[in-house]
């Protein structure tokens, strides 16, 4: 008797599945690249002053050292053609774009917005159980900001902080502690997650626009980047970064 495949006869399964896949994840992250990008390109530089997410200056600061001031665009353009590579090989294998299912791009987006509005619940109240304190969250972008660079910004942040904190630097701890230190993948895993979660947190306390420091900020960050690094892991790049952005955004409007 012939049978069909779980992820056919379960279509939960097959959302769970593909949306974690390179045609999928990195497909959904493309608008977040193009949101941002653009609104970096066409905020008036009065407002702006120049500013861009702190990650996104350290990913370009390489191509920049090499190129000048076409640094930033060579990036983009190798970003893209890496992306774009591997997205194509993907979609050689699962029956081309013409296999791309719209229900599972909208499936992921409201995944999206649901992991961001319970993100800050959670992580605050682990948060304020450790301190025993209240009000943990110390998350605002600068005040001296215009409204729409902090838009900007948060958008780049769910981008380029999840690519150079998750997806470089966790990948990076975790390899190093596998070949040099010969610790177990799972220690390994752990090690990579929590101190890539102590350098994200670290991170936000850099440069003219850092916040100012204090434990509570610190501790939230850090158990931030657990949570995402967890997110990345278990349901992949795009819905990470997702998260991420529109945690940050909606904080931004809750905050006026």
């Amino acid at each position: 008797m012939p049978q069909t495949s779980l992820a056919t006869s379960r279509p939960g399964t097959r959302y769970w599945r593909c949306s974690r896949e390179p045609r999928y994840s990195l497909a959904f992250a493309l608008p977040l690249l193009l949101l941002y990008e653009g609104m970096a390109a066409l905020l008036p530089a009065s407002e702006t002053r120049g500013v861009r997410n702190g990650a996104d200056v350290m990913l370009k600061s390489v191509f920049v050292f090499v190129a000048g001031a076409r640094g930033p665009l060579l990036f983009e353009i190798v970003l893209i053609a890496v992306c774009g590579w591997i997205v194509r090989r993907d979609l050689a294998t699962h029956g081309g774009v013409r296999a791309l299912s719209g229900r599972i791009f909208l499936g992921m987006s409201a995944e999206s917005i649901g992991l961001a509005l319970v993100f800050g619940v959670i992580v605050g109240t682990i948060t304020a159980h450790l301190l025993g304190v209240l009000g943990a969250l110390s998350m605002a972008p600068a005040e001296q900001l215009d409204f729409w660079t902090r838009v900007m910004v948060s958008l780049g942040a769910g981008l380029y902080e999840e690519l150079l904190f998750r997806v470089i630097l966790v990948s990076a701890l975790a390899y190093v502690a596998r070949r040099l230190f010969r610790w177990r993948p799972g220690v390994a895993a752990a090690f990579a997650t929590i101190a890539g979660a102590l350098l994200f947190s670290a991170a936000h306390y850099i440069g003219a626009f850092g916040d100012r420091l204090t434990l509570e900020s610190f501790l939230f960050r850090a158990i931030s980047g657990v949570f995402f690094s967890a997110i990345y892991l278990w349901r992949g790049f795009g819905i990470d970064a997702w998260t991420h952005a529109l945690y940050d955004v909606f904080l931004l409007l809750r905050m006026g």
